[in-house]
């Protein structure tokens, strides 16, 4: 899960992470008042979206007055933001984050993320502060300190002296350097987070060191240990299907291509869509109902399917175990007589009961097509889209 960037800085001062004064404000006018509040100018007037690159979208605004505060925010406020990593759709901004404009001396990276190729927790430095981490890996990878954490062992003072010199950092901003550096971890563990990450890691001018942006995603699966973190959850920054299909427990993700996809497993949904592009297609969903899926999750996930109105035909793949074929087939033709289909659906299935299954779709007066295996589906399904 993502949160917002001044949603993140609560949990900064929460464990003592120097961030700058700041207020969330939803109209112009609450912005202008939040300005007046900190006490001077410059202020910084930051869209809040759940997406990097905003200053390059004209997200963010530096303003030396209250008027100019009012004028930025009102631009700002309502306005579809196009970044990097919101694609060409954009996102719409309802609210932004007013702060205090800070002496900045230096600009760095930091981030903490999880390693699986190693199983360790990685710490990630860069003096490219303020950068696009991306390019920076991929032009000058050089630039970039990784410094490897055993999570049993925990972080250590070795590390974040490793991370301080791999930066530079002078002796006056070294110790508040490390000390923020252990309450960025211990933030990382206690949240069960997938990444936190600091773009920029300021150096004032008088050597303080302050994290001017914050972005903070969770492990989804953890969660229900964090309830306050769940009370962050903002719905308007998710896709209105993928929302919809978290109320059923369904593992949905919406793509950009036009061939819908039900598959029960993970692994088995990723071999789907690959051999879907394989094919000469392009997958319009992730969506694993699970082993252990109902007649009923198979007919929501079937509806929130055709609800895409760019998918044009439909591929149904499963093997069943837990999930048995004649579960699968009952949801499929649930789903099928409330709704009005109006795409082919493919319809692929092996494994327990899939005799049965196979004939309670047969049965079903359904216009279903069936394929023997799953190269010869992706290929039916392939030619059904690019007609």
């Amino acid at each position: 899960m993502k949160i917002h960037e001044y949603q993140a800085k609560e949990l900064f001062r929460k464990y003592d992470i120097p961030v700058p004064k700041g207020a969330v404000a939803y109209t112009a006018e609450e912005a202008r008042a939040a300005a007046l509040s900190l006490g001077g100018f410059p202020v910084v007037v930051k869209a809040q979206i759940h997406a990097g690159g905003r200053g390059k979208g004209g997200g963010v605004k530096l303003a030396n007055s209250a008027d100019e505060v009012l004028e930025a925010a009102g631009g700002i406020i309502g306005m579809t933001l196009v970044t990097h990593q919101t694609g060409p759709e954009g996102r719409r901004v309802g609210k932004v984050l007013v702060e205090q404009g800070l002496d900045i001396a230096r600009e760095l990276y930091l981030s903490i993320i999880t390693d699986r190729a190693t199983a360790k927790i990685v710490i990630m430095a860069s003096e490219a502060g303020g950068m696009d981490i991306e390019e920076v890996a991929e032009k000058t990878p050089e630039k970039i300190i990784k410094v490897y954490v055993d999570p049993l062992l925990g972080i250590q003072p070795h590390h974040c002296r490793e991370a301080a010199f791999g930066l530079n950092l002078s002796p006056s901003a070294m110790k508040p350097f490390v000390r923020m550096l252990g309450a960025l971890y211990r933030l990382f563990v206690d949240y069960d987070c997938s990444l936190v990450e600091i773009n920029p890691l300021v150096i004032t001018g008088d050597e303080q060191v302050v994290a001017l942006d914050a972005k903070v995603n969770f492990d989804d699966n953890a969660l229900f240990r964090h309830k306050d973190i769940q009370a962050f959850r903002d719905l308007d920054e998710e896709d209105p299907m993928e929302v919809e299909a978290s109320k059923y427990n369904l593992n949905y993700i919406k793509l950009d291509g036009n061939v819908g996809n039900m598959v029960n497993g993970a692994g088995l949904a990723m071999a789907t869509m690959d051999i879907i592009k394989l094919a000469g297609a392009e997958p319009a969903n992730f969506l694993d109902v699970g082993g252990g899926a109902s007649a009923e999750m198979v007919e929501n996930g079937f509806r929130i399917i055709l609800s895409d109105e760019n998918v044009k035909g439909i591929l149904i793949n499963i093997f069943g175990g837990i999930l048995r074929c004649d579960v699968l087939a009952e949801g499929v033709v649930q789903a099928a007589r409330k709704a009005d289909i109006q795409v082919p659906v493919v319809v692929r299935m092996e494994g327990t009961n899939v005799e049965e299954g196979r004939r309670i779709l047969a049965e079903s007066g359904l216009s279903l097509i069936s394929a023997k295996d799953l190269k010869d589906a992706a290929q039916k399904v392939a030619e059904i889209v690019q007609t």
